[in-house]
């Protein structure tokens, strides 16, 4: 098998596995209740990413490549793995983390407010994106650059999956870190795990409607992979807590959004009441509203 193939069984059996505990711990049929808006956004969003986003972007930076440095196809495929991590940490991940925050500013808002859309945390939500906060993301494009330059192979793809993989388990209805932080002999653990990598406790505070139980963090908690990058840069809350209610505040008042204005924005803007898929539209700002402001 090609390293491709590994990370793509790799990743399958990741999905597989959160969806399967998700519904043996009970999580995803106590708490998951999607409308049919929802799951076309979800679904339609996850086969962009696969179908067309990704490749799109390692198929122009490599066609870029060739045009413009073709001498250094592969300049960089003998780096030993840990240079390589190292450089896919700072420019995938560390990259993903500020556009994510900036995402948080007003200006951005309108493409990631679909991901702060869903009513409930599950591993369906990890790609909910506007279609062009992805197409913008800087880090998917320097991850094809690094590709041409030589970022291949098993080291890519096991990057790939271990991110994945702490991705889904932060967004997944299935709280694996609650069992974990109640058996004390694992507490020095937990609190270096929770401060390196992004889990649920942490995620799900920044899905919350809102702040004022002190558990919700929706202006902060952006990481990703590393939940490192929000120690460093100012922006963690840890709790070891669960927020009671994830979502937006404006759908509560003014009823959701069109999956199609959410994953369109702003090629079709939203005819709602109050929103931010529109031009001219602004961030709802009531008093237990979610402002995305970082």
């Amino acid at each position: 098998m090609t390293a491709a193939q590994i990370q793509n069984a790799l990743v399958l059996c990741t999905i597989v596995g959160f969806a399967t505990m998700e519904f043996v711990s009970r999580r995803y049929k106590q708490t998951v209740h999607a409308t049919g808006n929802d799951t076309k956004l979800e679904l339609l969003m996850f086969l962009s990413v696969l179908a067309v986003t990704q490749p799109l972007a390692i198929f122009v930076t490599a066609k870029l490549g060739a045009l413009w440095v073709p001498q250094y196809k592969g300049v960089l495929a003998d780096m030993p793995w840990w240079g390589m991590v190292g450089v896919l940490l700072v420019f995938d991940d560390m990259t993903q983390y500020w556009w994510h925050r900036l995402s948080h500013t007003s200006f951005l808002w309108p493409l990631h407010r679909a991901h702060h859309s869903a009513e409930y945390m599950s591993i369906r939500v990890t790609f909910r994106n506007n279609f062009f906060y992805y197409l913008m993301m800087p880090g998917l494009w320097f991850a094809g650059a690094l590709l041409y330059l030589g970022f291949g192979g098993m080291v890519y793809a096991g990057y790939i999956v271990v991110k994945l993989f702490v991705i889904l388990g932060a967004h997944s209805a299935w709280r694996w870190d609650e069992p974990l932080y109640r058996i004390r002999a694992l507490h020095p653990v937990m609190w270096v795990l929770e401060r390196t990598i992004s889990t649920p406790a942490t995620h799900w505070a920044h899905h919350a409607i809102s702040n004022a139980d002190g558990v919700g963090h929706y202006k902060g908690n952006f990481g990703n992979l590393l939940f490192l990058w929000d120690i460093i840069f100012g922006s963690a809350h840890i709790t070891r807590r669960y927020p009671a209610q994830v979502g937006l505040i404006d759908d509560k008042l003014f009823g959701q959004e069109r999956w199609y204005h959410q994953m369109w924005y702003p090629l079709l803007q939203s005819k709602r009441e109050h929103t931010a898929l529109k031009f001219g539209g602004s961030v709802y700002e009531g008093s237990e509203g979610q402002a995305p402001q970082a």
